[in-house]
């Protein structure tokens, strides 16, 4: 389950949202310090806002306040109340929107990396939304909050076609497509090592990691995922692979494989920024050095999307172009 972002100093006394959330220690819990524990298990959390929020009396421990070095032990229960801020308003920005289609119902947006999908905490600028709002008045509305259209989402750092709903009708015929996962979803990625196999399917369930509550990571107890992966093309020590999406779960591609062994090149969550997945020595070490510095984040592109349009009932799909960073890596690669 996805966390609230964490704690923060109330600015100029604006009336505030509270929300509370409760954990339990678990029995196998190594000892260690309350705020480094829960800067690993509140995602978006920082260890200075843990600390600040200790110190606030934001947190208990068992009912008590404690200090942030106070070292937690298996079976305490931390209560945890978040202070967020009023919720604003997205507002119409003129941002550039790459728009591979739009009629009436709905539009497809090549999202560039680096472009949040929806305004959140943190992020109430400079998003997808935003573009949008400037670009049409028309945007659906199912509920009361910052994701007018947005029918699915993308990372952050995952570029790639997204389709936008202009009705509700529109949104809610795509919802149920995505819910039924009918709608056609290929992704490209550039990824560390040689597979074994040229093509194979992934299942693994995945749920938010024990370690680290910010990374998604296979578990015993998460939801149930499946990814199927086509090599391309192998470079040596990287990859071109396709990869298509059975059900949509959180960084589903990117957990997935780093889990089998191949993290997403350039992936710094994941850690696809290090030279050791692909063994590599001497010469090579600096050769993917080389690679990596043509890229800042993971070389992973929403490519195609295909559905069945909400008004006419045909079957439409769209594919982009790989953006230039991938394109860059891929040139070098030869």
């Amino acid at each position: 389950m996805s966390r609230p972002n964490y704690a923060h100093t109330p600015i100029d006394h604006e009336p505030e949202e509270r929300e509370r959330m409760s954990l339990v220690v678990p029995a196998k819990q190594s000892r260690e310090r309350l705020d480094v524990y829960l800067t690993h298990q509140v995602e978006n959390a920082t260890r200075n806002k843990v600390q600040q929020a200790i110190e606030a009396g934001y947190v208990l421990v068992n009912g008590k306040r404690v200090k942030p070095s106070h070292p937690i032990t298996p079976g305490e229960v931390i209560e945890i109340t978040f202070q967020r801020p009023p919720r604003r308003d997205a507002v119409p920005e003129n941002i550039h929107l790459d728009i591979v289609y739009e009629d009436d119902e709905l539009l497809v947006v090549n999202k560039p990396a680096g472009m949040v999908t929806h305004p959140a905490y943190g992020n109430y600028t400079g998003t997808l939304v935003n573009a949008l709002l400037y670009h049409t008045a028309k945007l659906s509305t199912p509920s009361a909050d910052l994701r007018p259209g947005i029918v699915h989402r993308l990372d952050k750092d995952t570029s790639g076609l997204l389709v936008v709903a202009k009705t509700d009708a529109a949104h809610h015929t795509l919802a149920k497509q995505f819910a039924k996962r009918t709608i056609d979803r290929e992704y490209w990625a550039i990824v560390w090592g040689r597979f074994r196999q040229r093509k194979g399917t992934i299942e693994a369930s995945l749920g938010r990691s024990k370690r680290d509550r910010k990374k998604v990571a296979v578990t015993a107890d998460g939801k149930h995922a499946v990814t199927e992966y086509e090599v391309m093309k192998a470079f040596g020590f990287l990859s071109l692979v396709r990869l298509k999406l059975k059900t949509g779960r959180t960084h589903q591609i990117r957990a997935h494989l780093v889990h089998i062994g191949h993290p997403v090149f350039g992936d710094p969550t994941y850690g696809g920024r290090s030279s050791e997945w692909g063994g590599l020595r001497g010469s090579k070490v600096q050769r993917a050095q080389n690679l990596l510095d043509l890229i800042t984040r993971q070389a992973l592109h929403a490519k195609t999307i295909g559905f069945i349009h909400p008004k006419t009932k045909q079957t439409v799909k769209f594919d982009s172009e790989l953006p230039e960073d991938m394109k860059q890596v891929l040139e070098k690669l030869g």
